[in-house]
């Protein structure tokens, strides 16, 4: 089984058949009227003999089109005479043109030619750390990007499922690589990007498994979380991170639609609150209230809070005093492809 949305993106051959078809009848009519005479409803085939006749024939069907009618087009594209193995993955016109007009990214994306760099996490209490948090960078020798451009890149062309999937694998190699048994393991998941959670947590839970690594190391981290629209479809992915053995938090409390209504709803075990309350909180009696109210909602479900972003020292003894249990940012490191030498302290003032 292989969801379209994680489909690899094969390259476009010389010679192949393709096949375009809508879901709505006057979007399909259009097609066929354009593409060839006749007013049937059923989808169009036609051949093409270079990768010039197709993307010309493709580009006046785009033109020939709305904005949102486009949106309702999707394109199979065969190589050969469509005799290869496998069934080929339907992409939108619209994500079609998309990854052309980004095929460096796209690349990028479909070859996984990244890292994760980590960043520690600090008991507030010891100054120990206690965790990784697992961060997309560009590898080493790899061509450079900015992680925001490649998920937005990702979005525009239909491939976030898939880059979302491959952070995550990155994550929990790189970690295998790096840390011994017993450290946490933080690491991003866009909940747009899991349809199906039994399925498309699958290979995560694969990779945890391929490396010999232990499913309590790791907690799972909601991001992108001003676009919480599906909290029953959020638990349900939590539910099943949950039955792996693993855990889950919810990132940039405070902020944005991640409110404390948000955060009773999916009762996260790890509470992160957003960096915009953590800054200056020592200075701020707005944000030291609207600190109190969050670490007493995450008491009363069990969670352990941390504070992230943290860049001063007046800042942790603010968080410290108030009982957050965590902390993570700049004043503790900044994520790196290694994690901190042996015995190093991030915290050297406790």
């Amino acid at each position: 089984m292989e969801c379209s949305a994680c489909s690899r993106v094969a390259p476009i051959e010389d010679r192949g058949i393709v096949t375009v078809r809508s879901g709505r009848p006057e979007v399909q009519h259009k097609i066929n009227g354009h593409v060839r005479t006749g007013g049937s409803f059923s989808p169009v085939t036609f051949r093409y003999e270079s990768q010039e006749e197709l993307l010309g024939k493709l580009h006046e069907l785009q033109l020939a089109l709305s904005p949102e009618e486009r949106e309702q087009v999707l394109l199979t594209i065969a190589g050969g005479h469509g005799q290869g193995e496998g069934k080929p993955a339907a992409v939108s016109l619209n994500h079609f043109f998309a990854r052309l007009e980004n095929h460096g990214l796209v690349r990028l994306i479909m070859e996984a030619d990244f890292t994760s760099h980590m960043q520690p996490i600090v008991e507030m209490e010891t100054g120990e750390v206690f965790a990784y948090e697992f961060l997309l960078r560009a590898a080493e020798d790899g061509p450079s990007f900015q992680p925001y451009q490649l998920f937005r890149t990702a979005q525009a062309t239909g491939l976030h499922s898939f880059l979302d999937r491959a952070a995550r694998i990155s994550a929990i190699e790189v970690s295998a690589r790096h840390l011994s048994p017993g450290t946490k393991r933080f690491v991003n998941f866009l909940p747009s990007s899991i349809y199906n959670p039994n399925y498309c947590l699958s290979h995560t839970f694969a990779a945890i498994d391929r490396c010999s690594l232990d499913p309590a190391d790791f907690v799972f981290e909601v991001v992108e979380t001003e676009r919480i629209e599906d909290i029953a479809h959020l638990r349900s992915i939590f539910k099943v991170y949950r039955e792996h053995g693993m855990k889950v938090a919810l990132d940039d409390v405070g902020s944005g639609f991640s409110t404390l209504e948000v955060l009773t709803a999916l009762q996260p075990d790890f509470v992160k609150i957003d960096r915009g309350l953590v800054d200056r909180c020592d200075q701020d009696e707005g944000k030291q209230e609207r600190i109190r109210e969050i670490l007493e909602r995450a008491a009363s479900f069990g969670a352990s809070v941390l504070a992230e972003g943290m860049e001063r020292r007046e800042e942790w003894e603010y968080c410290r005093s108030a009982g957050i249990r965590l902390a993570q940012g700049y004043l503790l490191g900044k994520p790196a492809a290694a994690p901190l030498a042996g015995g190093a302290r991030p915290a050297p003032w406790l």
